[in-house]
C-alpha cells in the first residue's frame, strides 16, 4: 500500500489517525491503544512510514494488531495455547555433556528455574537429553493461570518471547521484571552459543539469529511501552 496521508495524530482515546481518519486493524477494528506510551511509538511507525507500508518496520503495530484481531475476542484460548510451553520448556531439558555445557546451562537457567519455583511455588522435572518428560499438573496449572491472567496487549508482547527462547518461564520472569531482557536472551541462547564457539559462524544461520533477535527486541519493547 502506497503512503497516501500527510499528518499522524492519536485522538482522545489513544487510536491512530492518518489526516483524522482512524486507522484500522486487518480486522476493520480501531487501532486503539491501551497506554499513552504505546500509542506515541505506533504513531512514530506510522509517521516514519516512506512512500510504501512494510509491515516488517513496523512490528509495534503487528503486535497490537494481534492484540485486537487475534486476542482480545478470546484470551482464555490464546492464553491456554501459550502455556502448553510449559509442558516442554527450554530450561528443563539439558544435554548430557560436554561438562562445560553441562556446567553453563546449569549456572544460566538453574536461577531462573529457582524464581518460578519460588514465584509459584512449583516443581520442575528436569530432563538429561531431549525424551520429553511430563511436568507436574499442579506445575502446569499454575503457570497456566500465570499467562491466563495477562491482558491481550500483555498476552500478544509475551507470544514470540516465548516461541523464539523456548521458555515459557523466562518469559514470566522478564513480564515481572526478574530477569532483563539481554538475560534472558543470552540464557535461550546458549546452546547455539556453544556451537558457535565450537565450530564457528554459519552466515545463513547468522542471519536467521538476527531476525529472531530483531521480533524479540520489538516483543520487549512493545511490553515496556504497556
Amino acid at each position: 500500500m502506497k503512503r497516501f496521508w500527510k499528518e499522524v495524530s492519536v485522538d482522545a482515546d489513544r487510536v491512530v489517525r492518518l489526516d483524522d481518519r482512524p486507522v484500522r486493524t486487518p480486522g476493520r477494528a480501531p487501532l486503539a491503544l491501551p497506554g499513552a506510551a504505546l500509542a506515541a511509538a505506533v504513531e512514530d511507525e506510522w509517521r516514519g512510514v516512506a512512500e510504501t507500508i512494510d509491515p516488517r518496520a513496523m512490528p509495534l503495530t503487528g503486535l497490537a494488531n494481534a492484540a485486537i484481531d487475534r486476542i482480545a475476542a478470546d484470551p482464555a484460548t490464546f492464553a491456554a495455547g501459550l502455556a502448553r510451553y510449559a509442558q516442554s520448556d527450554l530450561l528443563c531439558y539439558r544435554a548430557d555433556g560436554p561438562q562445560e555445557l553441562v556446567a553453563r546451562q546449569a549456572e544460566t537457567w538453574d536461577p531462573l528455574l529457582d524464581w518460578a519455583r519460588t514465584r509459584y511455588d512449583v516443581h520442575f522435572e528436569i530432563v538429561t537429553g531431549v525424551m520429553h518428560r511430563a511436568q507436574p499438573p499442579a506445575t502446569l496449572a499454575r503457570l497456566s493461570d500465570a499467562v491466563a491472567s495477562r491482558d491481550p496487549f500483555r498476552l500478544a508482547a509475551m507470544s514470540p518471547i516465548v516461541t523464539i527462547t523456548g521458555t515459557l518461564v523466562g518469559t514470566l520472569a522478564l513480564v515481572e521484571g526478574a530477569v532483563d531482557a539481554g538475560t534472558l536472551w543470552s540464557a535461550a541462547m546458549v546452546d547455539e552459543d556453544w556451537q558457535v564457539e565450537r565450530w564457528g559462524e554459519d552466515d545463513l544461520a547468522t542471519q536467521a539469529r538476527d531476525a529472531r533477535r530483531r521480533d524479540y527486541d520489538a516483543a520487549v519493547r512493545f511490553l515496556r511501552l504497556l
